[in-house]
């Protein structure tokens, strides 16, 4: 029999049990429906991952301080404006440059009422002892009362004290003017820079903004400057919503002795990290007798937010597989049922000639057929769907790759849950066909 004649044969079948082939290939529908949807979703998280971290460098540290006694120190930018990794570890302290006795005895005895706080000058010691550091700052921040533009009343926004290396360190660029410079920083100017989101909210555009004044704490301060738009950050703070200062002039005039600084710290090789790492707590220890520091690396968190998406992705792929081979029991039992409703026309085409090949492509054929319909609607199916779990505040990044993937599946289904029930069709004798009542 000639391949024309069983695509015939095939199509014959198919158009005259239209509804049958359409429940039949319901779980391929779900299942190719599933396989886009879960390529879709995991791309998206790849993606979110990608831009949560977009303004981290992956051999970033960050350097905080927990005060034992229950006072937070170190709280540097709140722990996710550049680098979002702030955290906690306690320690009794012994000693402390730039650092406060809360009673006004000297440092050295291991009280807990002394309060480490983190400086320039230790900076300046990282960046002079510790090797294989390209770059560091010290940062801070707090919430402030703010006011100007188009607010009619004091709102509280997150202030960031920060010195001029951080626009680099943190992979920020400005959408107009310009950010703080040395001279701003030693000087204490009163001047500003502020989040894309911050300066639509407050003046109503990116250029109202530019060359306004806002007051913080009561004290005015111009804006040189605005931050391209980032979107949502990992964690903590958005540099679309922060207002930002230089360093000096914060502790001078918005945080105080109630300043809780970050050192961020790039190493040369992301390689070198966990050395770097190791060699700036004993570098801070020489200073610092007895006091334990938080360390976080970017990039531990950057891998830890792909694993989470990718292990959300697989655990949607098992379940995509799942419904796919319950998709194919059911083409499986069908041609079943089929082949014992057709056994008489199974008899006669061999009687007329037709080969066990013949047969197990005609039975083959249509397997993958119902599976490719079923492949083809669940793609269709897909599309309308993705929308609806944007709604719920997931991402999505639907994609070519994702719909010929479903397709693929939805054949490869077809093949091997219609091979058995087409091999058994094949193997049937003629004589015992056309005598089966």
């Amino acid at each position: 029999m000639q391949l024309t004649e069983i695509f015939r044969l095939v199509w014959i079948n198919i158009t005259e049990n239209k509804w049958k082939v359409m429940l039949t290939s319901l779980g391929i529908i779900v299942g190719a429906a599933t396989i886009v949807l879960v390529i879709a979703i995991g791309r998206g998280g790849q993606m979110d991952v990608e831009d949560q971290f977009k303004n981290l460098n992956a051999g970033a540290i960050d350097i905080t301080y927990q005060q034992s006694g229950g006072g937070m120190s170190g709280g540097g930018l709140g722990g996710g404006m550049m680098m979002p990794m702030a955290g906690g570890g306690g320690g009794a302290p012994t000693g402390s440059r730039g650092g406060a006795m809360a009673g006004g005895m000297p440092g050295g005895f291991g009280m807990n009422t002394e309060n480490i706080t983190l400086t320039q000058d230790d900076v300046d010691d990282i960046l002079l002892f510790v090797p294989d550091v390209s770059q560091a700052t010290i940062t801070a921040t707090a919430e402030k009362g703010v006011t100007g533009g188009d607010l009619e009343e004091e709102a509280n926004y997150t202030i960031a004290g920060v010195k001029p290396e951080y626009l680099e360190m943190s992979n920020l660029s400005l959408a107009i003017g310009d950010f703080i410079t040395e001279e701003d920083d030693t000087n204490c100017e009163k001047v500003a820079v502020i989040g894309y989101s911050l300066a639509e909210e407050i003046f109503g555009s990116v250029m109202e903004a530019y060359d306004s004044v806002i007051y913080i704490d009561g004290r005015s301060y111009v804006i040189n400057g605005v931050l391209q738009q980032m979107g949502n950050m990992s964690a903590g703070i958005n540099p679309d919503d922060a207002i930002f200062i230089p360093y000096d002039t914060a502790i001078k005039y918005v945080m105080g002795r109630d300043v809780s600084p970050q050192i961020t710290v790039i190493a040369e090789d992301v390689s070198e990290v966990p050395q770097v790492m190791e060699n700036i707590q004993t570098v801070l220890g020489e200073t610092y007798k007895n006091a334990t520091f938080t360390l976080t690396d970017a990039g531990s968190k950057m891998e830890a937010a792909t694993q989470s998406a990718d292990t959300l992705s697989m655990l949607l792929f098992s379940v995509a597989s799942i419904v796919f081979i319950v998709g194919g029991i059911g083409i499986m039992n069908v041609l079943f049922v089929s082949v014992q409703e057709r056994t008489t026309e199974i008899g006669i085409l061999k009687a007329l000639g037709s080969s066990r090949r013949d047969i197990l492509l005609e039975f083959l054929i249509e397997a993958n057929m119902i599976s490719t319909i079923g492949g083809i609607l669940g793609v269709i199916a897909s599309a309308a769907l993705l929308p609806v779990v944007e709604y719920f505040g997931m991402r999505v990044e639907p994609s070519f790759t994702g719909g010929v993937m479903a397709l693929l599946f939805a054949i490869f289904t077809g093949t091997v849950f219609g091979f058995y029930p087409a091999y058994k069709a094949a193997s049937l004798i003629p004589i015992e066909a056309l005598n089966h009542e």
